[in-house]
C-alpha cells in the first residue's frame, strides 16, 4: 500500500514542475531493427605474390615442423602428430622448382577443399640435393601453409610416412561456420 503524499510535499512538487511543458505524444518510440553489419572486404588472392602480414624471413624452419592456429584442440593436434588422422589426399613435390611447387600446392589445397578432405599429406623432401644445405621446398611449404586461412595445423609426418621430409596438413571443415552465407574468394 502506497503512503499518501503530504500537502507540503505535493505543493513542493507542483512548484518545481510548474514551468514544464507537456510532451507532444505519450507513446514510446517504435522498435526498429538494427541493420546487419557489413562484412569487411577481403583482398583478392594474387597469383604472383601473397600480400601478408607475415614475411618469409620471420618464419623459422627447423628440422621438425609444427604449426597450429589458435583454437585447435590439443587432442586433435596430438592425433595429427602421431599420424592417427588418415590423409585423404597426397601431394609429392620431389624435383619441382619453387614456382611449380607453389602452383601445385595451390591446386592441391583447392582440390582438397572441393572434395571436403580434412587431412592431407604433402611430401616436400629433406633437401639433401638442395644448394646451400637448406631444404628449399621445406622452407617454402612451412611459409606457404601458414598464409592459407583454410590450413588449421600442420606438422612433420611420422617416420613411416616420410618423417621430416613430409607434413600432415589439417584443413578447415568447409561446412563449419558457412551456414547461410556465400564464401568470398
Amino acid at each position: 500500500m502506497k503512503k499518501p503524499l503530504q500537502a507540503a510535499d505535493y505543493a513542493l512538487f507542483r512548484a518545481e514542475v510548474e514551468d514544464a511543458e507537456p510532451l507532444r505524444h505519450d507513446l514510446a518510440e517504435p522498435y526498429r531493427e538494427a541493420p546487419p553489419p557489413l562484412p569487411r572486404p577481403r583482398p583478392p588472392e594474387s597469383d604472383e605474390d601473397d600480400i601478408a602480414l607475415l614475411s618469409e624471413s620471420e618464419v623459422e624452419t627447423h628440422d621438425y615442423l609444427l604449426f597450429s592456429r589458435p583454437g585447435v584442440q590439443n587432442r586433435v593436434l596430438w592425433q595429427l602428430q602421431r599420424g592417427q588422422l588418415e590423409p585423404g589426399l597426397e601431394l609429392d613435390l620431389h624435383g619441382l622448382t619453387v614456382v611449380h611447387a607453389r602452383a601445385a600446392l595451390r591446386e592441391f589445397l583447392d582440390a582438397c577443399h572441393e572434395r571436403r578432405i580434412r587431412c592431407a599429406r604433402i611430401i616436400h623432401g629433406k633437401g639433401y640435393r638442395s644448394g646451400g644445405g637448406q631444404p628449399v621446398l621445406k622452407c617454402k611449404i612451412n611459409y606457404w601453409l601458414r598464409l592459407r586461412d583454410d590450413v588449421l595445423a600442420f606438422c612433420s609426418a611420422t617416420r613411416r610416412d616420410g618423417g621430416t621430409g613430409a607434413v600432415y596438413v589439417m584443413l578447415r571443415n568447409p561446412n563449419k561456420g558457412k551456414k547461410g552465407r556465400a564464401e568470398i574468394r
